[in-house]
C-alpha cells in the first residue's frame, strides 16, 4: 500500500500541494474560508493522495435536486393562472364526487339456454348471450360440430303446429326471435345455399316478366282496389316475417304446394291470423319471398352478404400455405411418350394430376384386395366405399330427396346421391338446375370381371361413385351443370 501511494505521489506531484477545489457542504452551497490577513502565512498539513481518493467518494448532493425544484416552480408560476371551475372538489374537507355506492353495480351479460335441433331429431342445448346474432350462433355450432364454415349454415325458425318455417337473417338476435315463438316451435340447424343467391344471380330471382308486371301496375293510376284494407297488412312488415308453408294443401287447402304466408310476431298459435299466399311454382314463390325480405330489411341484407366476403379478403394473404423451396421447384411432367416433357399449361397440369390420382387409387385398391387378407371383393368394395361420403343419403325416397334440395336452397349445382328404388343395384343423382330438380340414374356395368358405374350408358365409366362425383365436379359432361354443392346433414 505504501509503495502504491509513493508511486501516485511521484506521478502527480501537484497533489501534495494545497488544492484549489472547495468542498460542497450538505446544503449544496460552496464554502470558502475567509481570506487570511496579509502577512500571514497559512500552513496546510500535507495530505497523502490515498486520503484524497478516500475523501472523494460519492456523496448525496441536494443542490441539483433543489435547483430542479426551483426551476419547476418558476415555470409553473410563469404560466397564466387558470381558474378552477370546481373549487369545492379540491377542498380537503369536501367529500369525493363519486361515493362507492353512487355508481350502479356492474352487471354481467345475460345468458340464456337455447335448444338447437338437427334434421335427424337430435337436440343440443347451447348457452348464448342475449346479444348473440344468428350468424354468431351458427359459427359457434360449426366450430363445435367440426364442420366446414362456408357461410351457408343458417338457423331455421320452425313452427310445426302452424306448418310454417323461415330462415333467420344473420343480423337477427336469437333471443328476441325465441321470445316470439311458442313452446311447440324450435330452431333447426341447416344448410341454405340460396340465402344470398339473389345478389349473385338477380335475374334468376327477378325475371323480366315479373319486373315488367310490377312496372305496369305502378304506372297505371286508373286501376284502384275496392278494398285496400286487404293489402294493408302486407304493406307493413315492421313486426311481421315471411314464412314458407310445408304441407299447405293438407293443412290450409292451398291450391298448390308453393304457399307462403306473413305472420305477425305476436301470433303464436292462432293460424287464422296468418296472411296466406300461394304461387304457381317454386321459382315464383322464391321470387316473392325474396322481394318481401328486401322490402323489410333492405341494406341490412347486403351488409350481411358482404361481411364474409370482406373477412375472406382480409384473411386471403394469411390463408395461403407456405411452400418450401423444394416444392416451388417442382414442375408437372408427362412421361407418356418416349421422352418426358414439362407441362407448361396449368389446365393440362391439373388434368394430369387428377388422372394420376385416379390411376393411383385404382392401383392401390387392386393391390390391397389382391395382396391383403381382406375379404372384400373389388366389386363389393366399389359399392360400399361411397357410403361414408356426406353427399350420399342412402335409402330415401324421391320426394324426400326433393324436399332436402328445396330446404337447402334451389341453387345451380346442389346435389345428393341416393339408392334407387326401382333398381336395387343402381343409384340416383338428384341435381338442381335453374331452380328445378332433376334426377339422373347411375347404372352399374361390368367388364372383364370388374364393376363400373356410368351416367351416360357406359360412355364414361368410373370404378366407384367417388370418382364419378369428382369427375362431374370438374366437368359438366351430360349434366346440365357441374356439381357444386352437396346436401349435408350433421349431428350436433
Amino acid at each position: 500500500m505504501s509503495d502504491m501511494n509513493s508511486s501516485l505521489e511521484s506521478l502527480y506531484p501537484a497533489c501534495s500541494m494545497q488544492s484549489d477545489t472547495v468542498p460542497l457542504r450538505q446544503n449544496g452551497q460552496h464554502g470558502r474560508s475567509p481570506p487570511p490577513p496579509s502577512g500571514t502565512r497559512t500552513l496546510q498539513p500535507q495530505v497523502s493522495l490515498w486520503q484524497k481518493v478516500q475523501r472523494s467518494q460519492p456523496m448525496h448532493i441536494l443542490a441539483v435536486r433543489r435547483l430542479q425544484e426551483e426551476d419547476q416552480q418558476f415555470r409553473t408560476s410563469s404560466l397564466p393562472a387558470i381558474p378552477n371551475p370546481f373549487p369545492e372538489l379540491c377542498g380537503p374537507k369536501s367529500p369525493p364526487a363519486l361515493t362507492p355506492g353512487s355508481l350502479p353495480p356492474s352487471q354481467a351479460a345475460a345468458k340464456q339456454d337455447v335448444k338447437i335441433f338437427t334434421e335427424d331429431g337430435t337436440c343440443k342445448v347451447v348457452e348464448i348471450l342475449a346479444d348473440m346474432t344468428a350468424r354468431d350462433l351458427c359459427q359457434l355450432l360449426v366450430y363445435r360440430s367440426h364442420c366446414v364454415d362456408d357461410n351457408s349454415w343458417t338457423l331455421i325458425e320452425h313452427h310445426p303446429h302452424l306448418g310454417i318455417e323461415r330462415c333467420l337473417e344473420d343480423h337477427e338476435l336469437v333471443v328476441h326471435v325465441e321470445s316470439t315463438m311458442a313452446s311447440e316451435s324450435k330452431f333447426l340447424f341447416r344448410k341454405n345455399y340460396a340465402k344470398y343467391e339473389f345478389f349473385k344471380n338477380p335475374t334468376n330471382f327477378f325475371p323480366e316478366q315479373m319486373v315488367t308486371l310490377c312496372q305496369q301496375s305502378n304506372g297505371s293510376q286508373t286501376q284502384l282496389l275496392q278494398e285496400p284494407r286487404h293489402l294493408q297488412f302486407l304493406a307493413d312488415l315492421e313486426d311481421c316475417s315471411v314464412f314458407s308453408l310445408f304441407a299447405g294443401r293438407k293443412r290450409y287447402s292451398a291450391p298448390t304446394d308453393y304457399g307462403f304466408c306473413i305472420k305477425a310476431n305476436k301470433v303464436m298459435h292462432d293460424s287464422k291470423e296468418l296472411r296466406l299466399l300461394c304461387a304457381e311454382d317454386e321459382q315464383s314463390r322464391t321470387c316473392w319471398m325474396t322481394a318481401f325480405r328486401l322490402l323489410k330489411y333492405g341494406m341490412l341484407l347486403y351488409q350481411s352478404y358482404r361481411v364474409p366476403l370482406q373477412r375472406k379478403a382480409l384473411l386471403s394473404s394469411f390463408s395461403a400455405p407456405v411452400r418450401s423451396v423444394s416444392e416451388n421447384s417442382l414442375v408437372a411432367m408427362d412421361f407418356s411418350g418416349q421422352t418426358g416433357r414439362v407441362i407448361e399449361n396449368p389446365a393440362e397440369a391439373q388434368s394430369a394430376a387428377l388422372e394420376e390420382g385416379h390411376a393411383w387409387r385404382k392401383r392401390s385398391a387392386r393391390m390391397n384386395v389382391l395382396g391383403s387378407q381382406s375379404p372384400l371383393h373389388p366389386s363389393t368394395l366399389s359399392t360400399v366405399v361411397h357410403r361414408t361420403q356426406q353427399w350420399f343419403h342412402g335409402r330415401i325416397t324421391r320426394e324426400e330427396s326433393h324436399r332436402i334440395i328445396k330446404q337447402q336452397g334451389l341453387v345451380d349445382g346442389l346435389f345428393l346421391l341416393r339408392d334407387s328404388q326401382s333398381n336395387p343395384k343402381a343409384f340416383v343423382l338428384t341435381l338442381c338446375h335453374h331452380q328445378k330438380i332433376k334426377n339422373f340414374q347411375i347404372l352399374p356395368c361390368e367388364e372383364d370381371g370388374q364393376m363400373f358405374f356410368s351416367l351416360d350408358d357406359g360412355n364414361t365409366r368410373f370404378s366407384d361413385l367417388i370418382q364419378l362425383v369428382d369427375f362431374y365436379q370438374l366437368n359438366k359432361g351430360v349434366l346440365p351443370c357441374k356439381l357444386k354443392h352437396h346436401c349435408i346433414r350433421v349431428a350436433l
